[in-house]
Parts: structure tokens; sequence; C-alpha cells
């Protein structure tokens, strides 16, 4: 970037209103990060018995507050995979299973990793290379 530009990056599914986590990128940046959690926004970093993982370990990104969507309409077989209880917060609080892979990072942002699955994205579509080889 040049020296005098900042680019903002949102990071952010759908099923969590877009925009779960913003942060600015500068010039010299080492590597370039998902940012912290907007307002009324819950980030987890956890294992595949999800708990939550200390800093720097690489783990899937759960996203919990507000934002977070009912489910898929129609799909209630992936609703229950992908939205589930939030523990953390307590009461019928939800969160939403992204399949991302994350790490914190010492200064509080989320370094993204990769994914835990073959999805890709094309022209802003999700598609399952499974699906596709099925």
């Amino acid at each position: 970037l040049p020296q005098d530009l900042t680019l903002v990056n949102n990071y952010g599914p759908t099923e969590t209103t877009v925009v779960a986590t913003s942060g600015s990128l500068s010039a010299g940046q080492e590597s370039p990060d998902i940012g912290a959690a907007i307002s009324n926004t819950r980030l987890y970093v956890l294992d595949a018995q999800q708990r939550e993982l200390p800093l720097g370990a690489v783990g899937e990104l759960y996203i919990g507050g507000p934002s977070v969507a009912r489910g898929y309409l129609g799909r209630p077989e992936l609703t229950q995979e992908r939205f589930l209880a939030d523990p953390f917060a307590g009461g019928e609080a939800r969160m939403y299973r992204t399949g991302d892979l994350v790490r914190w990072r010492e200064d509080g942002r989320l370094a993204f990793v990769g994914r835990n699955d073959e999805q890709v994205k094309l022209r802003g579509y999700r598609i399952e290379l499974g699906e596709i080889e099925a």
C-alpha cells in the first residue's frame, strides 16, 4: 500500500449480517488480518470439541451476538449443524460456526488461516467442491 493509504478490511459471513470483524491495513504491515469484533459481536476460536483456544493456536471461528441469523430456510439439518447454542453467553444466545480457520494475534485481532472444508467462492457464490464431484 502507498504510505498515505489505509485500507479497511471487513469480514463476515451472510449468516451474521455480513460484517462481524473490521480492521485497517496499513503500509508495511507484515501480514493482513481480518480485524477485531465489531460492536455487539462475540468471536470465539474453538477446537473440535468447541473449547476456547489460546493465543496463536489455529481453530475454527464461531460468531455470536444479536446479528446471528436464525438459520437456513428449509434446511433444518444444515441449520442444526451451523447454528449452535452459545455456551459462553448463556440464556438462549446462539453462535454461528463459520468453517473458517483463524488464530488470535497478540494485538487482539484475528489472522485468517484458511477453511476447514473444500468450499471455494466464485464471483461471490459459495461452491462446495464435493457437491460438484457428486
